[in-house]
Order: structure tokens, then C-alpha cells, then sequence
């Protein structure tokens, strides 16, 4: 026998039990020896194939080969990779979980500063109206001390003025004093000071706690998904802010671009711009213009962010790359092939959202970034079909849906691409503000996000902006501050709104109370 297919043990006859089987019945499975297998074959209820059991051995050995060759394919093509794609996941994971605790702890301090300052705020008030009623009692305190004093040196003059005439003998002077005892015993009345008094009220604790926030808990349709990214934890949530019913146009600021159509805060004080050249520029709230950067390829910019560090990012859709403007150097941070981007956001983690079209323009995917490196490929579907978004412009809201601007439409997805909703205008019922009726079909361009989760969107060709909330729920327009044809958008860390577009020209509104 092949020693390829020898066995440690000698295989017995599986009739008799103790004979060694040369041969084997590939009908019945059964090892027969010399003796056994006339016995066997006698068996007429079946048509039984004997072979040498050599045979069957080597049979079986390649069959198991087989089977050997097809669970190493399967094990190192498919299983292997899954495991390592899900290790790869509990990584990401794992510093998502860690950098979104870390915002949150970001927010909550934020916040805590914020209401520090108004309780200062409120203390120092306080303290000015202790300080006016001191300086009003000081004053007539010091009004009443000078009469009481004039009184008290008349008195001693007149004492002096007494003795002075009890020592002449001097009839005239003495016959001249008129007496002034009487005017001198009705004291001047008594300066009565009231004192106010502190009332301190019983701090409600829990009314406090509504009046900071919350963390809003995970929901039950980011609970159902497979991938746990930071918004599937807890969001810190600050107090709901009531809307203007007229927003307030805070100021306007010029600038030098021919098309302006992009604009992104950098900080409170500082925004940078892009239209339809290959400049970008950064300017303060007073119009002057602090830096200018050409973009690497001479191409125009589809879309410009600034980053969590502060550093400048912009799309350059011609050669399909994405680019970070550091002082003055410009790095191309990725390239794509056989993809397109359209629009891009950083997150609150400092991570880049891209949203990309293939180069024939079928299909539609948002890419998850960190610096270079891609974490997450997101298909944009809805009940398991791909969606093609024809737009370009998308946001990150705070509770991590992704925010994408489409033809007459916005579209949210969740963070693992599951469809939330599609907002494609106000409702035909009557709604807070005007317009009742848009002149034009809605068409979304612009998209920013603020604090309090709400989105907004520029309807350009009403000439208004759109704020809807987080689950979809139109709330109100914004109109009638000199927009025309409004654009970009962006907010700052107070939630003022920057417009870019009109004229070309930035407007900063305030639209919360």
C-alpha cells in the first residue's frame, strides 16, 4: 500500500469484526476481509461495488484534498478578510468612541463656560446696583455729616460768644446778645437709610440641569446598525434656542470675487471665500482682505472647508483631487481614480466627509476620511437601492447624520448611509413665515448645520434659505435681507449665519432669539 494513504491503525472487516479488510464496498461504506466478501456480495437487495481499499484511500485522499483546497480559498478570499475588515472597524471604533468623548467633553465645558459667564455676568450686575445704592447712601450720609458738623461749630462759636460776654462788663455787648439756645435744641431730623436686602433664591436643580443640556441617547434606528460610530453613543445637546421671526442682518461684507459662491468660517472673526476663480481668499468682519491662496492646479475650486486645526481644505474636482492649504504650502492629501468629488465637510471629530460620483456619473458614494486614510465607504441607498444624488454640497449634523444637497431636494442619511428622510420643500398647509408659496421649484444649493441640529439650505432661486430640523420638519425661511440668489453657507460657534453669493458679497445674519 501507498504509505500516502497507510493508517496508524490495521482497518478491520466491518463484518467479522477481526480479519484485516483488503477491499472496501462503496455502496454499503463497509471494509471487508478475503473471507467476508462472498458473504457480502451475496447480499442481493443491492449491487454492491467492490474495490481494493487502496483504491478508496486514495479516492478519499483526494477527495479531502478537495475539500481542503476549497476551505483554504474560502478561509484566506472571503472569512480572513471579513475577520480583519471587522478588526479594522473596532479600531476605528475604538478612536471614534474616543475622540467623540473627547468633544463631548469639549461641549460640555464649552457649555459650562457659557453659563459660568452669565452667572458672572449676573453676579457683576448685582454687584453695580450695590454699588449705586452704597454710593447714593454715602452721599447723604455725608450731605447730613456736614450740616450736623456746620451745627456743631455755630454751637461753639456761641459758647465762646457766652463766656467771652460773661467776662466784660461791657453794658452794650452784653445788652446786644440774642439768645440762640432755642433754634440750636431742635435737632436737625435724623437721616433715616434704608438698606436692601440680598434674597437669594433656592437654586432648582433640576431645572438647571434642563437649562444646560442633555445627552440625547442612542436611538433605536442607529441601535439596529452594524457599524458603531460616535453618534450611536450619546450627543450633548444645549438648551433649545427659539428662532427670530424676522432674522437681523448684523453686517455685510464685500469681497473681491467674481461669482462668489462658497464661504467657511475659520473662526468667529474670520471667513475664508472661493467663486469662480482659482483664488481663494480670507477675510475679517470688516471687509479687509488678510490672505489670498491660488489653488495648486490653477483649476477653480468646487468646494472649500476649514478644518478642526484650522487649516484650509478645498476640492479641485478638474483633477479629481482633494487639498490641504497649510500657511503657505498646499498638500494634495488624496487623489481619486475613476471618481469625482463634489463636495466635502470636516467633522466634528476633524475627520473629511466626501462626497464623490464615478466618472459616468451613475453612481453616488460619501467617503469617510481621516487626513488621507479612508475609514468608512458609505452607498447612499434607500431600501437597498443605490441613490444618485446629482447634487454636490453635504454637512455633518451633530448627531452625525450626513446632510446632502440634491436636485430639489436634501437628503439625510444616518452615518452607516441608511436614508432618514428627503426634504423637498415646505409643506402646502400653512407654516411660520413668508412666503406661503415659492415663486420657483425648490432648489437646494448651499447646505450648512447648526448647534441646535438644525439644517439649512439655500432655496437660490427664491431668493431664501431654508431651516428645517433634524428629523426633517420645515421651520422656517429666511428672507428679505438683501438675498438674492443666496449660495454657501456656514455658521459660526454663536450660530450666526454667513451667506455667500448675493452681489458678491457675504452677509452675517443672526436668526436665533
Amino acid at each position: 500500500m501507498d504509505p500516502r494513504y497507510s493508517t496508524q491503525d490495521v482497518v478491520r472487516c466491518g463484518l467479522c469484526r477481526d480479519a484485516v479488510a483488503p477491499m472496501y464496498c462503496n455502496v454499503c461504506h463497509t471494509h471487508l476481509c478475503k473471507d467476508c466478501v462472498e458473504k457480502h456480495s451475496s447480499d442481493k437487495s443491492k449491487v454492491h461495488t467492490l474495490v481494493p481499499l487502496e483504491e478508496f484511500l486514495s479516492t478519499d485522499f483526494e477527495s479531502k484534498r478537495e475539500d481542503l483546497r476549497r476551505d483554504l480559498q474560502e478561509l484566506e478570499k472571503f472569512i480572513l478578510p471579513k475577520y480583519r475588515e471587522s478588526a479594522a472597524i473596532i479600531e476605528t471604533q475604538k478612536t471614534d468612541q474616543r475622540n467623540h468623548s473627547q468633544k463631548l467633553t469639549a461641549e460640555l465645558n464649552k457649555q459650562g463656560e457659557a453659563l459660568h459667564r452669565e452667572i458672572n455676568t449676573i453676579i457683576q450686575r448685582k454687584q453695580a446696583e450695590i454699588d449705586e445704592v452704597d454710593r447714593q447712601h454715602a452721599v447723604a450720609i455725608e450731605k447730613h455729616e456736614d450740616v450736623i458738623n456746620k451745627v456743631i461749630h455755630e454751637i461753639k462759636q456761641v459758647i465762646r460768644d457766652i463766656k467771652s460776654l460773661l467776662d466784660t462788663s461791657d453794658v452794650g455787648l452784653v445788652s446786644k446778645y440774642c439768645s440762640r439756645t432755642a433754634e440750636f435744641r431742635k435737632l436737625p431730623p435724623e437721616l433715616m437709610i434704608s438698606l436692601p436686602n440680598f434674597l437669594p433664591q433656592k437654586i432648582n436643580r433640576e431645572e438647571l440641569l434642563k437649562q444646560f443640556g442633555s445627552l440625547i441617547p442612542l436611538s433605536k434606528e442607529t441601535e439596529e446598525q452594524g457599524y458603531t460610530l460616535p453618534s450611536q453613543g450619546a450627543e450633548f445637546s444645549p438648551p433649545a434656542r427659539p428662532l427670530l421671526d424676522i432674522p437681523h442682518l448684523i453686517t455685510v461684507i464685500p469681497t473681491g470675487h467674481d461669482g462668489l459662491n462658497q464661504v467657511s468660517c475659520l473662526s468667529d472673526e474670520e471667513i475664508w471665500t472661493s467663486g469662480d476663480n482659482k483664488i481663494m481668499m480670507l477675510y475679517n468682519l470688516k471687509g479687509e482682505l488678510l490672505k489670498s491662496v491660488q489653488t495648486k492646479s490653477g483649476n477653480d475650486p468646487e468646494d472649500i472647508a476649514v478644518t478642526r486645526s484650522g487649516g484650509l481644505v478645498y476640492i479641485d474636482s478638474e483633477d479629481s483631487s482633494i487639498n490641504l492649504v497649510s500657511g503657505t504650502q498646499i498638500q494634495t492629501l488624496i487623489t481619486l481614480w475613476g471618481w469625482r468629488p463634489r463636495g466635502l465637510c470636516s467633522t466634528s471629530t476633524g475627520d473629511l466627509l466626501v462626497i464623490m460620483e464615478s466618472n459616468d456619473c451613475k453612481q453616488t458614494k460619501v467617503v469617510h476620511y481621516s487626513g488621507s486614510t479612508e475609514k468608512q465607504s458609505i452607498q447612499l441607498v434607500d431600501q437597498g437601492k443605490p441613490l444618485h444624488i446629482s447634487g454636490g454640497y453635504l454637512s455633518e449634523n451633530r448627531n452625525m447624520d450626513i446632510c446632502v444637497v440634491d436636485e430639489f431636494a436634501v437628503v439625510v442619511v444616518n452615518a452607516a448611509g441608511k436614508l432618514r428622510f428627503t426634504y423637498t420643500g415646505p409643506p402646502s398647509t400653512p407654516y411660520t413665515g413668508p412666503p406661503s408659496t415659492l415663486e420657483e421649484l425648490f432648489d437646494p444649493v448651499g447646505i450648512t448645520t447648526d448647534s441646535q441640529g438644525n439644517i439649512l439650505t439655500t432655496d437660490s432661486p427664491n431668493h431664501c434659505i431654508h431651516i428645517i430640523d433634524q428629523d426633517g420638519l420645515f421651520l422656517h425661511f429666511i428672507q428679505n435681507c438683501e438675498l438674492e440668489y443666496p449660495w454657501g453657507l456656514c455658521v459660526d460657534s454663536r450660530d450666526n449665519l454667513f451667506v455667500a453669493g448675493p452681489a458678491d458679497k457675504v452677509f452675517k445674519l443672526q436668526y436665533y432669539k
